[in-house]
């Protein structure tokens, strides 16, 4: 063992992970001992995390000091604590900030309030009301606290509040697999047969019990062989076959070969309109 004199100084090193106190790790022999007394202290290291309100880079604490750490909104600690304390065995729990989700405001529900930040995967259970349901027809369910917030918000309505099947509109269908109920808010979309022109709202929506207006599907017109026999005429530029034409579209007609023109040259560049159009004439 080494002797040292009265006011001999020395230095001395910590093991890897610790430091001395207030950055000095010198020491003196005084009549009362070793001052200031050799001692080694945990060194804790932060990185600075981008979810912080107050970034910096990287800044050294020393056991027993501790750090307010300033989140982002929507982002805490792993803990109920807004702040760490650098201890012997590192840090007393992750200087780190994750998201939390809220206490959601519930409408028709109700749910087991706990008062604590809810963390990522955390799950909440909730049942509706008496009288209302779940879209998927129950009467209670959980939701999971994301990245983003929660997922699969509850969304309890009053049964009575269902809509049955969707309108039935002729010529057309809904582009889905019919349900036997639909929730307040669902939306079914329409389209319309080959040839038939769609007039009014694509989707129909389910409110309070009832769907909104639905389209109608409106008549392309048909252009024979029989009638355009009849008239002395043909399509200008196709075969004399039967053709289906969508409202709005002009339809242009021809007289046959050898055959003259009756009414007026106008009549022959026809509009389809709703399933009617007014053929020109020929003999």
């Amino acid at each position: 063992m080494n002797q040292y004199g009265l006011d001999d100084v020395i230095t001395y090193q910590c093991r890897n992970g610790f430091y001395p106190p207030l950055l000095r790790n010198t020491t003196k022999c005084t009549r009362v001992g070793w001052v200031p007394r050799p001692r080694c202290v945990r060194k804790c290291v932060y990185n600075a995390s981008e979810l912080e309100q107050f970034p910096f880079k990287v800044k050294t604490y020393l056991q027993g000091d501790t750090m307010k750490v300033d989140c982002r909104p929507g982002y805490s600690l792993p803990n109920s604590q807004s702040a760490v304390t650098c201890t012997e065995n590192g840090w007393s729990s992750p200087p780190r900030c994750i998201k939390h989700c809220d206490m959601p405001i519930f409408e028709n529900t109700r749910a087991v309030i706990t008062g604590r930040p809810f963390r990522p995967n955390d799950t909440l259970d909730y049942q509706c009301l008496d009288g209302y349901e779940n879209r998927d027809g129950s009467t209670n369910g959980s939701m999971v606290c994301g990245e983003d917030g929660w997922l699969h918000l509850p969304t309890c309505f009053k049964s009575a509040d269902k809509c049955g099947l969707p309108p039935v509109v002729s010529n057309g269908d809904i582009t889905s697999f019919p349900l036997e109920g639909y929730p307040p808010g669902s939306r079914v979309r329409y389209q319309c047969q080959a040839y038939y022109e769609l007039r009014g709202p694509t989707d129909v929506i389910c409110s309070y019990g009832k769907w909104s207006k639905p389209p109608r599907c409106i008549d392309p017109c048909v252009i024979s062989e029989e009638i355009m026999n009849e008239k002395n005429i043909q399509l200008k530029g196709k075969d004399n076959k039967t053709y289906y034409v969508k409202t709005g579209n002009i339809i242009q007609f021809m007289c046959k070969s050898g055959r003259k023109v009756v009414t007026s040259e106008e009549s022959f560049q026809a509009v389809c309109r709703e399933g009617t159009v007014e053929f020109p004439r020929c003999e």
